[in-house]
Protein backbone atom coordinates (compact mmCIF):
# COMPACT_ATOMS: atom_id res chain seq x y z
CA UNK A 1 0.00 0.00 0.00
CA UNK A 2 1.27 3.51 -0.94
CA UNK A 3 1.34 6.22 1.67
CA UNK A 4 2.58 9.91 1.31
CA UNK A 5 5.77 10.78 2.47
CA UNK A 6 7.60 14.15 2.83
CA UNK A 7 11.36 13.12 2.48
CA UNK A 8 13.74 15.99 3.71
CA UNK A 9 17.42 15.74 2.10
CA UNK A 10 20.50 18.16 3.98
CA UNK A 11 22.80 18.86 1.17
CA UNK A 12 26.05 21.58 0.48
CA UNK A 13 24.92 23.81 -2.05
CA UNK A 14 26.53 21.91 -5.48
CA UNK A 15 25.36 22.73 -8.86
CA UNK A 16 24.00 19.60 -10.22
CA UNK A 17 22.47 18.29 -6.80
CA UNK A 18 18.97 18.54 -8.52
CA UNK A 19 19.51 16.52 -11.45
CA UNK A 20 21.04 13.64 -9.52
CA UNK A 21 18.23 13.29 -6.83
CA UNK A 22 15.53 13.44 -8.94
CA UNK A 23 17.45 11.79 -11.57
CA UNK A 24 17.16 8.88 -8.20
CA UNK A 25 13.61 9.13 -8.69
CA UNK A 26 12.96 8.52 -12.56
CA UNK A 27 15.03 5.52 -12.14
CA UNK A 28 12.67 4.10 -10.39
CA UNK A 29 9.74 5.58 -12.32
CA UNK A 30 8.83 6.96 -9.17
CA UNK A 31 6.44 10.53 -9.27
CA UNK A 32 7.31 13.62 -7.12
CA UNK A 33 4.03 15.50 -6.38
CA UNK A 34 6.57 18.35 -4.85
CA UNK A 35 9.75 19.44 -4.69
CA UNK A 36 10.93 22.65 -2.49
CA UNK A 37 14.78 23.41 -2.19
CA UNK A 38 15.84 26.02 0.39
CA UNK A 39 18.50 27.34 3.09
CA UNK A 40 18.64 25.23 6.26
CA UNK A 41 18.54 26.87 9.71
CA UNK A 42 22.57 26.09 9.44
CA UNK A 43 24.73 27.99 7.54
CA UNK A 44 25.59 26.72 3.94
CA UNK A 45 23.46 23.48 4.10
CA UNK A 46 20.44 23.55 1.83
CA UNK A 47 17.51 21.51 2.14
CA UNK A 48 15.02 19.66 -0.50
CA UNK A 49 11.45 19.08 1.18
CA UNK A 50 10.19 15.75 -1.31
CA UNK A 51 6.57 14.72 -1.28
CA UNK A 52 5.97 11.53 -3.15
CA UNK A 53 3.75 8.35 -2.37
CA UNK A 54 5.31 5.20 -1.84
CA UNK A 55 5.43 2.20 -0.06
CA UNK A 56 7.29 2.16 3.24
CA UNK A 57 10.26 -0.20 1.68
CA UNK A 58 10.75 2.01 -0.92
CA UNK A 59 11.27 5.17 0.41
CA UNK A 60 13.73 3.19 2.84
CA UNK A 61 15.49 2.94 -0.32
CA UNK A 62 15.00 5.68 -1.54
CA UNK A 63 16.46 7.84 1.08
CA UNK A 64 19.26 5.45 1.52
CA UNK A 65 20.46 5.64 -2.47
CA UNK A 66 20.06 9.85 -1.78
CA UNK A 67 22.14 9.56 1.22
CA UNK A 68 24.70 7.63 -1.40
CA UNK A 69 24.79 11.15 -3.20
CA UNK A 70 28.37 12.46 -2.49
CA UNK A 71 26.42 16.27 -1.70
CA UNK A 72 24.41 14.92 0.37
CA UNK A 73 24.74 15.14 4.27
CA UNK A 74 21.57 13.25 5.57
CA UNK A 75 17.98 12.75 4.24
CA UNK A 76 14.71 11.71 6.58
CA UNK A 77 11.50 10.40 5.24
CA UNK A 78 8.00 11.54 7.40
CA UNK A 79 4.42 10.22 7.40
CA UNK A 80 1.88 13.32 7.25
CA UNK A 81 1.04 12.78 11.04
CA UNK A 82 4.91 13.79 11.17
CA UNK A 83 5.23 17.01 10.06
CA UNK A 84 3.66 20.53 10.11
CA UNK A 85 3.36 21.59 6.54
CA UNK A 86 1.87 24.12 4.10
CA UNK A 87 1.87 25.45 0.83
CA UNK A 88 0.76 28.79 -0.79
CA UNK A 89 -1.01 29.49 -3.57
CA UNK A 90 -1.69 32.50 -5.60
CA UNK A 91 -4.53 33.23 -7.97
CA UNK A 92 -5.44 35.66 -10.63
CA UNK A 93 -9.30 36.35 -11.12
CA UNK A 94 -11.07 39.08 -13.42
CA UNK A 95 -11.32 42.53 -11.64
CA UNK A 96 -14.75 42.40 -12.91
CA UNK A 97 -15.56 39.18 -10.88
CA UNK A 98 -15.48 41.27 -7.61
CA UNK A 99 -18.31 43.66 -9.18
CA UNK A 100 -21.45 41.23 -8.88
CA UNK A 101 -22.11 41.60 -5.32
CA UNK A 102 -19.59 40.35 -2.56
CA UNK A 103 -20.14 36.77 -3.86
CA UNK A 104 -15.77 36.88 -4.47
CA UNK A 105 -15.06 38.73 -1.05
CA UNK A 106 -17.00 36.14 1.00
CA UNK A 107 -15.12 33.67 -0.68
CA UNK A 108 -11.95 34.98 0.33
CA UNK A 109 -13.68 34.96 3.74
CA UNK A 110 -14.81 31.53 4.10
CA UNK A 111 -11.54 30.15 2.28
CA UNK A 112 -9.40 32.70 5.18
CA UNK A 113 -7.30 33.75 1.76
CA UNK A 114 -6.38 37.51 1.10
CA UNK A 115 -5.70 39.66 -1.28
CA UNK A 116 -2.41 41.13 -2.55
CA UNK A 117 -2.73 42.72 -5.28
CA UNK A 118 -5.70 44.69 -6.97
CA UNK A 119 -5.15 45.92 -10.49
CA UNK A 120 -7.65 46.97 -12.98
CA UNK A 121 -7.89 44.15 -14.88
CA UNK A 122 -7.03 41.16 -12.11
CA UNK A 123 -7.15 41.03 -8.28
CA UNK A 124 -4.12 38.36 -6.94
CA UNK A 125 -5.89 36.04 -4.05
CA UNK A 126 -3.19 34.01 -1.71
CA UNK A 127 -4.05 30.99 0.18
CA UNK A 128 -2.28 29.30 2.26
CA UNK A 129 -2.79 25.72 3.64
CA UNK A 130 -2.98 21.92 2.59
CA UNK A 131 -3.44 20.70 -1.05
CA UNK A 132 -7.05 20.04 -0.35
CA UNK A 133 -7.50 24.16 1.08
CA UNK A 134 -6.03 25.41 -1.95
CA UNK A 135 -7.71 22.99 -4.44
CA UNK A 136 -10.96 23.76 -3.46
CA UNK A 137 -10.95 27.44 -3.60
CA UNK A 138 -9.57 26.80 -6.70
CA UNK A 139 -12.68 25.07 -7.70
CA UNK A 140 -14.87 27.74 -6.20
CA UNK A 141 -12.71 30.28 -8.14
CA UNK A 142 -13.28 28.70 -11.54
CA UNK A 143 -17.21 29.24 -11.61
CA UNK A 144 -16.58 32.56 -11.39
CA UNK A 145 -13.50 33.11 -13.57
CA UNK A 146 -9.70 32.49 -13.22
CA UNK A 147 -6.68 33.74 -15.68
CA UNK A 148 -4.22 31.82 -13.49
CA UNK A 149 -3.37 30.05 -10.74
CA UNK A 150 0.41 28.27 -9.03
CA UNK A 151 0.99 26.38 -6.07
CA UNK A 152 4.07 26.20 -3.82
CA UNK A 153 5.52 22.88 -3.07
CA UNK A 154 5.14 21.60 0.05
CA UNK A 155 7.04 23.06 3.32
CA UNK A 156 7.72 21.20 6.33
CA UNK A 157 9.07 21.14 9.82
CA UNK A 158 9.21 18.13 11.83
CA UNK A 159 7.19 17.13 15.22
CA UNK A 160 9.92 14.66 15.86
CA UNK A 161 12.65 16.80 16.93
CA UNK A 162 14.78 14.16 18.45
CA UNK A 163 16.57 12.35 15.32
CA UNK A 164 16.81 15.61 13.83
CA UNK A 165 18.47 17.96 16.20
CA UNK A 166 20.81 14.91 17.13
CA UNK A 167 21.84 14.86 13.13
CA UNK A 168 22.35 18.83 13.15
CA UNK A 169 24.34 18.70 16.37
CA UNK A 170 26.97 16.48 15.55
CA UNK A 171 26.98 18.40 11.93
CA UNK A 172 27.56 22.04 12.97
CA UNK A 173 30.15 19.98 14.91
CA UNK A 174 32.01 18.62 12.13
CA UNK A 175 31.73 21.92 10.16
CA UNK A 176 33.57 23.59 13.55
CA UNK A 177 36.07 20.95 13.07
CA UNK A 178 36.68 21.84 9.19
CA UNK A 179 37.10 25.51 10.22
Amino acid sequence: MTTEYTITVFTENHSGLLQRVVSIFTRRNLNIDSLTTSESSMDGIHRFTIVTRVTEDMVIKLVAQLEKQVDVMKAFHYTNDEIVQQEIALYKVPTAAFMDGDTVESLVRSHNARILSIEKEYVVIEKTGHTHETEALLADLKQIGIYEFVRSGRVAVVKPMERLNKYLQGLEGQMAEKN
